[in-house]
Order: structure tokens, then sequence, then C-alpha cells
């Protein structure tokens, strides 16, 4: 039996809405997911990084852990550009001038990597521009979706932010598996070049997103209200303390940079085969994503940041199976074991880290949404600097190096651990819906 037109067109957006997680495809939406699309394709870069500082900088484990925590700098001032976007647009217009200008931004430090770039402050220098403009087109982009899902329930706003992080994790799918074939095949540098391509996209989608022009008396008024109103939301308990919890969540140490050295040096790991285990976790997270969307976006925020903590510390303990060999007597090769592993480690980290977007999406009150979200956003960042900061300290205190990994496993038992240390402050977080909305309108107010 044939569909009649009219018949047809509803199946279409019915598949359309579905595709996109009950949002409609619009062309601006499109545009915004592309954004993200482009800050997962910018994976690609990232185990060239490693290896150019690793390899052709003869950098050690805890030096590549304090360089690339200063490379995130630009993180933690992320309320900076919020402030900017918010209060002083660029010929009248708070969004598209700064995601054009982003992408040109991002396209000059990958050049230079791939050109110019031979010490170890030059290349942390070209990181942290690079981080720059990323930071640039994420609060930008960002403030977009926060002012969309303003007024959503709970359940639409997770939809938004779920479908996002789907572009992001579809970016990273995408140039996972390439990022260690071409890094095998052609080095480095060639891989840098081909990355400095993809910033431009987020110039080009910038024009697609539609947005209403703002007069100078507005400009004006807008960073005296912006100030008055983000000195009055951050002095409120609803903000302040689950803020809190997210930074004392991420502050705790990690042993990734340690964990890079010895698959690379002790088990012999190559790009090729770590570009594969990027694929993998990159599938993973979108699997993280959906099963966040299909059954954990109404759960209240308690129980979900008590219960996903509590299993990423339980799984993240597998990997001591690995650094101790006990895989190899169980009979479980070294790789499979690492791609087993990393799947399950990247679903669970997925599913942990969606409800941190939500909960700050949904904590911004009107007029201060690119400033307030970017400030929460640098709280979590400020924890992941911290935590490789304190990752570097500890593996320097215990002697583990580019070829001594006799303590690897304690630090990666403590890096473990530590992540239960806020639970009990698991009361700071809003108890239920209702709450944060009532919390919401008070910080409006």
């Amino acid at each position: 039996m044939l569909l009649s037109p009219s018949a047809l067109s509803e199946f279409k957006d019915s598949l359309l809405k579905k595709v996109f997680f009950g949002n409609q495809p619009t062309p601006e939406l499109i545009a915004i997911l592309m954004v993200y699309f482009v800050q997962g394709i910018l994976g690609l870069a990232r185990l060239a990084i490693s290896f150019f500082l690793k390899d052709e900088l003869a950098l050690g484990p805890a030096e590549v852990a304090v360089l690339t925590s200063i490379a995130a700098l630009p993180w933690v001032i992320k309320p900076v550009f919020g402030f900017i976007s918010d209060g002083l647009p660029i010929f009248g217009y708070r969004r598209r001038p700064y995601l054009i200008l982003s992408g040109l931004l991002g396209m000059l430090p990958l050049l230079a990597l791939a050109t110019v770039v031979d010490s170890a402050w030059e290349a942390v220098t070209a990181m942290a521009v690079a981080s720059l403009s990323v930071v640039i087109s994420d609060v930008i982009v960002d403030s977009i979706v926060v002012e969309r899902t303003r007024g959503e329930s709970i359940s639409q706003a997770g939809s938004l932010q779920s479908l996002c992080w789907s572009a992001s994790a579809f970016g990273g799918l995408v140039t996972a598996y390439f990022s260690g074939s071409l890094l095998e095949e052609y080095g480095t540098r060639t891989v840098f070049a081909i990355t400095a391509s993809f910033p431009l996209i987020v110039s080009v989608a910038a024009w697609v997103i539609s947005e209403s022009r703002v007069s100078f008396a507005q400009d004006t008024a807008g960073v005296r209200n912006q100030i008055r109103q983000l000195r009055q939301a951050i002095t409120q308990k609803s903000i302040w303390m689950p803020t809190a919890f997210l930074l004392l969540l991420q502050i705790t140490p990690s042993g990734g940079s340690a964990f890079f050295y010895f698959t690379t040096n002790e088990l012999g790991f190559g790009p090729e085969f770590l570009g594969r285990v990027q694929l993998v976790t990159s599938i993973a997270s979108l699997v993280g994503v959906w099963f966040f969307q299909r059954f954990l976006k109404t759960v209240p925020f308690r129980i979900i940041f008590g219960w996903t903590t509590v299993l990423a510390t339980v799984l993240g303990m597998t990997t001591l199976l690995l650094v101790t060999h006990t895989n190899r007597a169980l009979g479980i090769d070294d790789h499979w074991f690492s791609l087993g592993d990393s799947l399950i480690l990247a679903v669970m980290g997925r599913i942990a880290f969606m409800p941190v977007l939500v909960l700050a999406a949904r904590l911004c009150p009107p007029g201060i949404e690119a400033t307030l979200f970017a400030l929460l956003m640098s709280v979590e960042n400020l924890g992941g600097i911290l935590s490789r900061q304190l990752g570097a300290l500890l593996t320097y205190w215990m002697g583990i190096t580019a070829t001594n990994f006799d303590n690897l496993w304690l630090l990666l038992l403590i890096t473990n651990l530590s992540n239960l240390l806020p639970l009990p402050l698991l009361r700071w977080l809003p108890a239920s819906d209702l709450q944060l909305d009532a919390q919401a309108e008070q910080t409006a107010h």
C-alpha cells in the first residue's frame, strides 16, 4: 500500500525527529551540531600531540602531564569569553562573529605545529592557542544551546544536550581510527596540517545561525545588568553548592599520562592500535549518550551522580589487571583487554558527564546564559587541570618515568579510589527536578 504525500511527509518528519532526539532538524540546529562535530573531529590531532611530545621532544610522563595542563588553561578563563559574548557584541551580534573568529584562530596553531614548532614551550604555546579557539567556539555554541533549553523540562533539555554531545562523539568517531593510521603512515606534522582545515567549518556554520541584532544602548545596559546578575547568581547557594561539588568531583588526581607511556613503551602499542582504541571509545561515547537519553535523563541528580561515580570507580580498577599483567594469566591478550576496558570505561565516562551538562544548563538564569554556563564549565575544566597537575606530582613522587612503571599500579589505585571522596557531599546537589526549578526561579528573581 502506497502512502499519500502527506502521510509520507509525516513519516519523514517523525523519523527525523527520532534521529534528532525529538528536536526539529532546522538548518540552524544542523549548524549548531556542525560546531560540536568539529570539536570532536579535532581529536584527529590528539594522538599526534601525545606522540609529538613523547618522541620528537623526548619529554617524560610527568612533564607531559604538566605541559598539557598548562595548554588547557584557556578553558579556565572560559567565563571571560562568555562575558564578552553576552555584553560586547561585534557589529551588534553576540554569537555569530565570535564563531567566525574562533574558526580562523583555530587554524593557525595547527599550521605552526605542522611547520615551525620544535621545542616544548613552542608546542605548549601552540596547544594553548588551539585550546583558546575551541574555548571561544564552545562557549558561544553552549550559550546558544542554553538559550534554547531555557524554560524546557529536564527531559527536553537533556535531549538537546544529548544530541549536541552525540555530534561531538560522532566527530571523534569519524577521525578516531584515521588518527592512528595517518600518524603511523605520515607522521605528526602531516596530521597537524590535515587537522588545520577543520576549524574553518565553524566559520562557515556561523553564518547559518539566526540571531537578532542588538543596539548600542542595549550593549551598554547589557554589560551593567550582566555584572549585577552574575554577582547575584554566584552568591546563591543553589548555584555555588552544586558548582563546588562538581569541582571536588573533578579535582581528584589522574594517572592518564603515565598510563599512556606504559601502553606505548611497556606494552608496545603503536599509533595505529591506539587509533583503534580511540575508535572504540568514540563508539562507546555514543552508546553512553544514547543510554543516558533513553534511561537516565529524568533520574534525580543525586542518584545518578552517586551511582555513576561508584560504578566508574569500580570499573576503573580493571586497569590494574593490565598494569600487573594479570590479564595474561587469565589468557587475555593485552590488545583485546585494552579494547574491552576502554569501551566499558568510555560508556561510563559519558554517562557520568551528561548530567553535569544538564545540571549546568538548568542552573543558568536568563540574560547571562553564556557567562554563567561558561563559569560552571570552567570550574569543571579547572578541576581537570588540577587533576592532571596532582597526577603529575604523584607520578614524580612515585618515581614513574618513561621506562620505570614499578609503582604505576599504586598510582592508578590511588587515583581511582580518590573519586569516591566527594560522595558525602551529594546533598549539595538538588534533590529533584522540582527543587531545581524552584531554585532557578529564585535565582532569576
